[in-house]
């Protein structure tokens, strides 16, 4: 069985140094890390030592390597107006995902989102938006996620 946590203040190296792996799959070409880890890690541990925002972060220990996470899911929960369907606007957005390439095709990463789906439903929130890599997408449709018309525009400020 899979034991999976509530991420720690303690964590957030290993939070960060797991992002890094999730952006490295999703890029044709990796840059590697470029510094911003350690600009994030202050207030990464600032939103893990708060157990009742509405930043979740679960992680599952390495099981061959002491200190190392093995697997990472972390999502926020945001209000938007209630709407037919969704009356009380809470909005869970799963947005980090990753395994260890050494600790891959164990469960875990499905372990962390039944985790994090929970935590979802414990806030009330009715509706979960995520971005599936392809590799990743059967796992999130065998957890009942569907494809969606998505007219996203993005702004870089």
């Amino acid at each position: 069985m899979t034991v999976v946590r509530r991420a720690l203040p303690e964590d957030a190296a290993e939070v960060l140094r797991l992002r890094q792996v999730m952006i490295d799959s999703l890029a044709a070409t990796s840059a590697g890390p470029t510094g911003w880890q350690r600009e994030s890690l202050p207030g990464l541990r600032a939103r893990l030592a708060d157990p009742d925002g509405d930043f979740g972060a679960f992680v599952v220990d390495h099981p061959e390597r002491a200190g190392a996470l093995a697997a990472l899911v972390v999502g926020t929960v945001e209000y938007r107006i209630g709407r037919a369907g969704n009356p009380l606007g809470a909005l869970g957005y799963v947005f980090s995902v990753a395994t260890d390439p050494d600790a891959r095709r164990r469960g875990y990463a499905r372990a962390g989102m039944d985790a994090l789906l929970a935590w979802f439903r414990e806030r009330g929130v009715r509706q979960v938006h995520l971005t599936a890599s392809a590799e990743a997408e059967p796992l999130y449709v065998s957890l009942g996620f569907r494809r969606k018309p998505d007219p996203l525009l993005e702004l870089l400020l």
